[in-house]
């Protein structure tokens, strides 16, 4: 409590990287990306009805996680790769 008896106002959580690990969604996307997928669309269906998000939300997110040291920790191998395989894209533009 502060001088006037208020009660102090919680504490923000610390970012995955602050703590060292990635959340149960980050995790479950990095998952993702280490299977192989049968045909076209069989991932997205895959995403929607395992992660419950749109294939959109999810390359979001993917996307932010190959810049997260917390994932490269967590899965050097996919992030790696899938930072390579997004390196190429860019320079082909």
């Amino acid at each position: 409590m502060n001088d006037d008896n208020r009660p102090e106002p919680p504490e923000p959580p610390e970012p995955a990287d602050a703590v060292g690990e990635l959340g149960t969604r980050e995790r479950a996307v990095l998952a993702m990306e280490r299977r192989g997928w049968s045909g076209p669309g069989a991932k997205e269906r895959a995403v929607r009805e395992e992660l419950g998000m749109s294939p959109t939300r999810y390359y979001q997110l993917l996307n932010a996680l190959l810049d997260d040291e917390a994932a490269l920790r967590h899965d050097p191998v996919t992030v790696n790769r899938l930072r390579a395989r997004r390196d190429a894209a860019r320079a082909r533009r």
